[in-house]
């Protein structure tokens, strides 16, 4: 990737950011070489009454979303955009049991396609994470924070939103209030002449339209860059002509090749099902999120998402929550739509997720680290022999889910560079080396008893 004037752009919550220095130069110079140098209070970013300039991260300045700036906007997003609540509701938090195991700081395993060792605590700091938690049948075996994050935090979900979306969208299908194989205009007439008129709902569903569009950042005139323009809830200049919000948007899409026959991530698809799921429920995504998950897992904190102009919610990105609050969900999923001997929804829900999507379909988009798995649903299904399954999203969020260890993991980082292709070969081993540690230490628990 060539270098535009020694900058790259980048999206986040339908605001367009500057994103200094290409790629493959993130936080590889001498002041922002790792974790430990780049954290916001080491740096300190907005610290005094006022902060020194040279300390501001603020609007109107559109590089709040730069590293090393980034590691301190992930938790403030309230703070330079505008939001909409996801409520919590009006009982107490659930109290999570702790049966905190200080031993997987020392499990280790290799980095993914060599030999090198690496302890679950050094991957913390080689992936930036700001916080990070385990659960191990319902109790919480780990809980770390570092960076911008403390347990009273939010923080950015990235497109961990997404999952969000489609969760409340197999949800819908299985309750028989949306049905996934009729084409998007049959329910949103004004997109009949877009891109999205003459798919299926499934399709958007699995990312498996296809699109006129690129959404390549390096690109300064890819469609993402209209896309964010559209998006940008702040004041369009005067001079501005273009689609004003993300509904608007999605009408001028265009289609190029067949529907169905390859898998191609493109958020815009999570603002289409985000449209899909309000104008069949009459509920925007905060207030369905809150209604069907948020209010009902015992959370501590309310949510928030970011919205566009008009008001519209993010569906594909805009979610930031607190920690123990997304592995509530995470422990929903697991348990398949059941908490606090409530089922949420049908076992069936998340039953057609963990069975995952068309692995030859999502192959042909070629990700190296996700060979052998499928995408369904807005979730990324492994087909490990742990049948894992994750919500995922930018700079290395992820809520990863192993059934056969009953384990939920739930990270919130801050990495120099986007591509979870660079966090996976240090992600993904470790979670797989924790889950074999907590499976044996089962097993010989068990093995004491008999």
């Amino acid at each position: 990737m060539k270098c535009l004037s020694h900058k790259m752009f980048s999206l986040f919550a339908g605001a367009v950011v500057l994103v200094s220095l290409c790629s493959h130069s993130y936080a590889q110079t001498a002041s922002y070489s790792d974790a430990k140098a780049t954290d916001p209070e080491t740096l300190g970013w907005m610290q005094g009454f006022p902060p020194s300039p040279e300390k501001l991260i603020m609007q109107p300045e559109s590089d709040f979303f730069s590293f090393p700036k980034l590691r301190w906007t992930v938790c403030h997003i309230r703070e330079l955009m505008p939001t909409k609540r996801v409520r919590k509701g009006s009982e107490p938090p659930l109290s999570l049991e702790y049966a905190i195991d200080k031993n997987i700081d020392s499990v280790t395993f290799n980095t993914m396609g060599t030999e090198q060792t690496m302890t679950w605590r050094d991957s913390l700091g080689a992936n930036y994470t700001d916080g990070i938690l385990i659960l191990h049948k319902g109790k919480i075996v780990y809980e770390h924070y570092s960076g911008c994050l403390d347990e009273g935090g939010k923080h950015a979900a990235m497109s961990m939103t997404k999952s969000m979306t489609g969760l409340l969208a197999e949800i819908l299908v299985v309750e028989g209030a949306l049905d996934d194989t009729v084409k998007v205009s049959s329910i949103i007439p004004e997109l009949i002449d877009s891109a999205f008129g003459s798919a299926t709902v499934r399709q958007v569903m699995d990312m498996t339209t296809a699109l006129d569009y690129s959404e390549d950042y390096s690109d300064p005139n890819a469609d993402i860059w209209i896309y964010s323009k559209a998006a940008n809830p702040l004041p369009k200049p005067k001079e501005y002509k273009g689609p004003n919000g993300y509904f608007e948007y999605l009408q001028t899409v265009r289609q190029k090749g067949i529907h169905g026959e390859a898998f191609g991530y493109r958020t815009i698809n999570t603002d289409t099902l985000g449209w899909i799921i309000s104008r069949v429920t009459g509920k925007d995504l905060t207030q369905l999120l809150s209604e069907r998950i948020w209010s009902k897992i015992g959370a501590e904190q309310d949510a928030y998402f970011t919205v566009d102009a008009k008001g519209t919610p993010f569906a594909g990105g805009g979610l930031s929550a607190g920690l123990r609050d997304l592995a509530r969900v995470g422990q929903l999923v697991l348990n398949r739509g059941r908490i606090n001997d409530q089922q949420l929804f049908p076992e069936e829900a998340v039953a057609n997720i963990q069975a995952g999507g068309d692995k030859e379909v999502f192959a042909k988009a070629g990700y190296s680290t996700l060979k052998g798995g499928s995408y369904t649903s807005m979730w990324w299904v492994l087909h490990n022999e742990h049948e894992a399954f994750a919500a995922r999203g930018v700079h290395g969020q992820t809520i990863y889910i192993d059934p056969t260890v009953d384990m939920v993991i739930v990270r919130l980082a801050s990495f120099p560079t986007a591509a979870n292709a660079k966090i996976d070969p240090t992600s993904l081993p470790a979670y797989q080396a924790v889950a074999e540690y907590l499976m044996g230490k089962g097993e010989s628990t068990e093995a004491a008893s008999e």
